[in-house]
């Protein structure tokens, strides 16, 4: 990201989770509650573990807004972890935190989250992070390695998607097929028409698993349920689309500034997910270009088109054309795998020992693409909130908006 900067930090169960974000300008009007509704619907979702019945998230916003405008400075938030309470001890940061209990007539056993987690779990950080970081205890890897950093992902992409609302560019998302229960192939997204994508998202806001078809979303939920009786989880796919960005984001003048290369990257960063596509995508593979490129038309328009003029009957590009916006919805499809912390653990190897025994078990969820699926939200919403900036920057909204009505004159008269 170039304009725009955010960085997050804290552990799982530890004090809190925290964010900076450098580069939104001034006079962007923001209030916690902005944010805060984005972190509720993170923490919805049918097959949400434990951890979701503890936490109930609160950003607080520290610095960046006077007065419910931005200043132009660095924004920090901070949400903290309601949980640290049973884990202020153990995840304690000073030195010396964890003392032996004095000799009692009685002696109290110590608490087992204490002990040195040694067995790692597949398909997770664990090992990999220990071997890289050279620790003993797992749970130093663990606990940051944890999808709980997220949240704060999701605090920041909020702040993101308000400055963007600002210029009528709205994301959303939806889910599409969780355990291999997809929903119908003909309703899938390649769609021009926006009031069919706000339609979609709003079915889906409804939905436990944010499944915009009803039979789908029983189905899905029933494969849940059944996974919750064998102690297994799932993953599935889940879709964001970007309404009303303008053509001209990104770039085809160099390899990392192409949109969909900004776009990938940003989103294979979700913790679980393994595979990325924009618009047809894998599908393209198999068709002949002519049955999969997206016609170009003209009429002349009056109002602000965020293609100017020009314009697609069709949207299998997703959006995204040489590495730029085209004016279409922007399209992105995400594959998260199943979680990889079981209640029916798998097999491994203690670090200590090298014995064989069955994997730790930290409490997880059993299937959480719905929350990913928000979280696939705020990270797009801060590409496209950088790339925005890139193009129509400036350190007000009086002068973005300046930048931007202009642009929109241009193409429109192109």
């Amino acid at each position: 990201m170039t304009k725009m900067k955010f960085l997050t930090a804290g552990e799982s169960h530890g004090r809190a989770l925290s964010c900076i974000i450098d580069g939104i300008p001034s006079n962007l009007a923001l209030s916690a509650d902005d944010i805060n509704k984005d972190l509720t619907r993170r923490q919805k979702g049918f097959g949400r573990g434990g951890r979701m019945k503890i936490e109930s998230d609160c950003a607080q916003i520290l610095s960046g807004v006077r007065h419910g405008k931005t200043l132009g400075s660095p924004i920090s938030l901070l949400i903290e972890n309601r949980d640290w309470a049973n884990w202020e001890i153990i995840m304690n940061p000073e030195a010396g935190a964890i003392q032996e209990t004095p000799l009692l007539s009685q002696p109290t056993p110590p608490d087992p989250r204490s002990m040195p987690v040694t067995r790692p779990r597949p398909g997770h950080a664990d090992l990999s992070g220990a071997l890289k970081y050279n620790h003993r205890d797992l749970r130093n890897v663990l606990e940051r390695s944890s999808a709980r950093e997220t949240a704060a992902r999701v605090a920041a992409g909020a702040v993101a998607k308000k400055f963007l609302s600002e210029f009528d560019i709205q994301i959303i998302s939806y889910v599409t097929e969780i355990g291999g229960v997809k929903q119908n192939t003909e309703q899938r997204t390649q769609s021009t028409d926006f009031k069919t994508l706000q339609s979609l998202f709003k079915k889906a806001e409804r939905s436990l698993v944010r499944c915009p078809d009803e039979k789908t979303e029983d189905k899905m939920i029933a494969k849940i349920k059944t996974a919750i009786i064998k102690g297994d989880t799932l993953g599935g796919v889940f879709e964001v689309a970007v309404l009303g960005v303008p053509a001209g984001l990104g770039s085809y003048s160099q390899w990392d500034r192409k949109l969909e290369a900004k776009l990938s990257y940003a989103i294979m960063g979700i913790q679980a997910i393994k595979g990325v596509e924009i618009g047809l995508g894998f599908e393209m593979a198999g068709s002949f270009g002519s049955e999969v490129m997206d016609e170009i038309y003209y009429r002349r328009v009056t109002a602000r088109p965020a293609s100017g003029a020009f314009y697609r009957k069709t949207n299998n590009a997703g959006g995204i054309e040489g590495g730029m916006s085209n004016g279409m919805p922007i399209i992105i499809r995400a594959a998260m795998k199943p979680i990889p912390t079981l209640k029916t653990p798998l097999s491994s190897i203690d670090i200590n020992t090298k014995k064989k025994f069955l994997a730790a078990y930290e409490r997880s969820d059993t299937c959480a693409v719905p929350a990913a699926s928000v979280i696939g939200e705020a990270v797009t919403a801060l590409v496209i909130a950088d790339c925005f900036l890139d193009k129509f920057g400036g350190d007000s909204m009086e002068e973005i908006r300046r930048n931007y009505s202009g642009y929109l004159k241009q193409i429109r008269e192109f």
